[in-house]
């Protein structure tokens, strides 16, 4: 029983458990993001490592530098994610990373990313040093929606309303020039992501 559990666990670290649960994995070769480019492991030229389910780079970067992001293209931005909110292999056979996968929507799915920004700008002569952090969630099935927020079942605020199924949790600003320092929204139901399982 052992030498099955090592070896399971060894099949999943080398991503191929997917595989084994008849899943395309990126190591295919056959997978492609949203632009159409071919994923491979490890980072890609604008920062996204699928595999590992993150983003490091520039803000723009993240949006393969279009005209309308050009405002932040000095801004750094590094994003985390789970397997529900972008999985890093294909078991729907669209030949595109899963979302949501058994799920009709990210509502109920358990997804959640978090987002953290930094940068500098001038003002008044001086370099200012700014730095974002921000918890995003998929809702609860039984969540509900009331004057921009999401609440629970039970009445219990979740947070903001960001992008329709989602709600932010946490955010923390820290920007000495525009008067920002530390948590500026912290969720009453949880600030962390276990709560949010389906």
């Amino acid at each position: 029983m052992g030498r099955i559990l090592v070896a399971l666990l060894a099949l999943a670290l080398a991503g191929g458990f997917a595989a084994a649960t008849g899943c395309t994995t990126i190591q295919s070769g056959v997978l492609q993001a949203s632009d159409g480019s071919t994923i491979t492991t490890g980072y890609d030229q604008w920062g996204y490592n699928y595999q590992a389910r993150m983003f490091n780079g520039y803000y723009c970067d993240a949006y393969r530098d279009a005209a309308w992001c050009q405002p932040y293209a000095e801004d750094h931005l590094q994003m985390k994610w789970n397997d529900a909110w972008l999985s890093n292999s294909d078991c729907d056979d669209d030949g595109l990373l899963d979302r949501h996968y058994g799920s009709a929507s990210y509502i109920g799915s358990g997804a959640w990313l978090t987002n953290h920004m930094y940068g500098t700008y001038e003002q008044d002569a001086e370099v200012c040093e700014w730095d974002y952090f921000v918890k995003i969630v998929a809702v609860p099935e039984d969540a509900y929606q009331s004057g921009g927020t999401w609440y629970t079942i039970n009445g219990v605020e979740i947070g903001p309303i960001i992008w329709g199924e989602f709600a932010i949790i946490q955010e923390v600003n820290n920007d000495p020039c525009g008067s920002y320092n530390g948590i500026q929204y912290k969720s009453q139901y949880a600030p962390g992501f276990g709560l949010y399982s389906p």
